[in-house]
């Protein structure tokens, strides 16, 4: 059975933190290449940051140096830790597997809302 948990967003203040994380069910999880995503308020879904299952992490630019991405294979959890987060970081935030067509992913998970105000 797929299943994707997405847990941790809220409101917070422009430069706070927010840790959100995602329990994975282990047919997706299993070691394989896992990814966070975001759909902000009328726009398409777009990815963020990536890590393979040694712990090869990636991100888009918009959030290098800002964002941290991990796993523990051992929980079926990965987790982004995002500091000095801007208003333009509030989206709805996904986790999936990563593939480079990742966009034709047919099940995601309900998404936990990120929304960063003042």
């Amino acid at each position: 059975q797929v299943q994707l948990v997405e847990s941790g967003g809220g409101l917070v203040q422009p430069g706070g933190s927010l840790t959100l994380s995602c329990q994975a069910s282990r047919n997706i999880f299993a070691r394989q290449p896992m990814g966070w995503y975001r759909r902000a308020p009328g726009k398409a879904r777009e990815w963020v940051a990536t890590i393979t299952g040694g712990g090869t992490t990636n991100s888009a630019d918009s959030v290098k140096g800002r964002f941290t991405i991990s796993r523990d294979n051992d929980k079926n959890t990965v987790y982004l830790q995002m500091n000095n987060l801007k208003p333009e970081d509030t989206a709805v935030y996904y986790c999936n597997q990563y593939i480079k067509t990742w966009y034709s992913l047919k099940y995601w998970g309900p998404g936990t809302q990120v929304t960063v105000s003042s």
